[in-house]
């Protein structure tokens, strides 16, 4: 396609009967649908079928269901057939983006779609068939690649960003909505350094900064109108008029992640702001000492609860574009592609323990580029997948989908398997044991910046740095905070970050000071 983006809509259904024999892997109402592969079943394409729906979709609805996978490079409307067709720009986006919402379902206005290969390498499409298409694309284009969309006859062009500081407005407010929950889905798009929470005109809303206004351009085209969780918490989002957020305390109702040495100032005023709320259904979760989520938020009717973690993976889950499916999914996650030469029970142990209580981890004894790990609920089972699944370790792209298995079995007694399993339940290491752990809230996606704490005392600036220079890395950037306990050191990728925690957390410095390693929301 040159680079370039054609868009098109097709009516009638000789256009439609070309796609009619698209399928091979499907994702359907969160479950692990499989047709019986056929001789002629088209292997996977960068082309998917979306069907089901819902007639009044727009081209921005069915485009962001593919934004968090990659750049998406074309669309075909069907709306007549309720169903369209669209392209990413790898393979491999579109494989990620299949494998994630056959675990979860994919939801537009709250109504299940379905998500499917097309046996088409590619789309043609006539671009003058549908200029809005085009539009919107090409708009969707340049906020992804950081520029300006090119002007055409008919098509109007985007406004570059006024500002990087979105106005969020939480309307349908059934469910508490924390500082921490907006950054988990907004990073996504950027880096947000501010956010500030307040109440006005009893409405819950928040004024949240990128690092770049093209960042907040792609979040307000990504997220306007849609729901934090299902059928409530929907979000309206503008530019705010600030280019700037002054932020003078860092709380549960404002932070500053660029300045981690702000005061907390008095931060139990958030109760109060969430009174208008009342308590429907006895719907509304109380606040813990630390600020995160009591285990009474209950988003179903079958009256499960929702622990801080739950709230975690439903943010992680809003961030993906989908609804959280929630309770009743198996504990145990598949990783492939990993590297057999370097990787370890132990490794993922402290890689997925980062969003879990891993329990079991078994690397498979004929595929060892494979490994089952178990924690120890289908909600930090779904937090690990969205935040871990196709991030780089040891030089190779990590796939993690939900399995099929509810346990990982240990081996029987007496029977050697290469030390491929390791039963972790006992693990003093496990991060999310302890009820009301300030670890709750500080859940974060990899990233470059590690916030290191129980630092020893007298450990210097020049150590630290070596130590993780030796884990196989370049240190960027190093800052104590003030009691020089706790720290953040910034490696040159968040690949580099990765392996860094897997070696050193828990890392013995000597005089009973095990070093505590994380992924920082910060930046230095």
């Amino acid at each position: 396609m040159d680079g370039d983006v054609a868009v098109g809509l097709k009516r009638g259904s000789e256009e439609l009967s070309m796609y009619s024999s698209s399928s091979s892997t499907m994702a359907a109402n969160g479950s692990d649908i499989k047709k019986k592969q056929r001789l002629d079943d088209p292997p996977p394409s960068r082309v998917l079928h979306i069907r089901k729906l819902p007639s009044e979709v727009s081209e921005t609805e069915v485009i962001a269901l593919g934004l968090p996978f990659g750049k998406v490079t074309n669309i075909l409307m069907l709306k007549g057939k309720n169903q369209a067709f669209l392209e990413l720009g790898t393979e491999e986006a579109a494989i990620t983006m299949v494998n994630y919402y056959t675990a979860v379902t994919p939801q537009v206005r709250n109504a299940p779609v379905f998500i499917q290969y097309s046996n088409h390498k590619e789309l043609k499409t006539d671009s003058a068939l549908n200029q809005r298409a085009q539009a919107v694309l090409q708009a969707v284009s340049a906020v992804q690649d950081g520029s300006s969309p090119s002007s055409e006859a008919g098509i109007v062009e985007l406004a570059p960003p006024p500002s990087p500081v979105l106005r969020i407005i939480i309307d349908n407010m059934f469910y508490p909505v924390t500082l921490d929950v907006l950054q988990q889905i907004f990073s996504k798009f950027g880096t947000v350094m501010k956010i500030i929470t307040f109440t006005k005109n009893n409405q819950f809303q928040a004024l949240l900064q990128f690092s770049d206004p093209v960042n907040a351009q792609q979040a307000k085209l990504s997220l306007d109108g849609q729901n934090i969780y299902n059928s409530c918490c929907t979000l309206r989002i503008d530019f705010s008029k600030l280019v700037n957020l002054n932020v003078k305390y860092n709380n549960d109702k404002s932070r500053d992640y660029t300045r981690p040495d702000l005061p907390t100032g008095d931060g139990d005023s958030a109760n109060k702001d969430h009174s208008l709320l009342g308590t429907p259904s006895g719907a509304l979760a109380s606040y813990s000492s630390g600020g995160g989520y009591s285990s009474s938020l209950s988003l179903s009717q079958s009256g499960g609860g929702m622990s801080p973690l739950s709230a975690a993976a439903a943010a992680a889950a809003a961030a993906g574009r989908v609804a959280l499916s929630g309770s009743g999914v198996s504990g145990v996650l598949l990783a492939s592609n990993l590297n057999d030469e370097m990787v370890t029970p132990q490794s993922l142990f402290t890689l997925f323990g980062v969003y879990g209580d891993v329990q079991r981890v078994k690397i498979l004894y004929n595929k060892k580029d494979s490994a089952l790990i178990q924690l120890a609920d289908g909600n930090q089972a779904q937090l690990a997948m969205s935040h871990l699944n196709g991030q780089k370790i040891f030089g190779k792209v990590m796939r993690v989908t939900l399995s099929k298995h509810q346990t990982v079995a240990l081996p029987r007694e007496g029977l050697d398997d290469q030390l491929l399993t390791k039963d972790f339940s006992g693990s003093p290491l496990h991060r999310f044991k302890k009820p009301g752990s300030k670890n709750f809230q500080n859940i974060f996606p990899p990233s470059t910046t590690l916030h290191l704490s129980n630092v020893r005392e007298g450990l210097g600036e020049e150590e630290i740095r070596e130590m993780f220079s030796n884990s196989g890395g370049t240190v960027k950037a190093f800052k104590f905070f003030q009691d020089h306990k706790m720290a953040l050191i910034q490696m040159s990728s968040v690949e580099e970050a990765i392996q860094a925690l897997i070696e050193l957390h828990n890392y013995d410095m000597g005089g009973n000071h095990h070093l505590k390693v994380s992924f920082s929301k910060s930046t230095i």
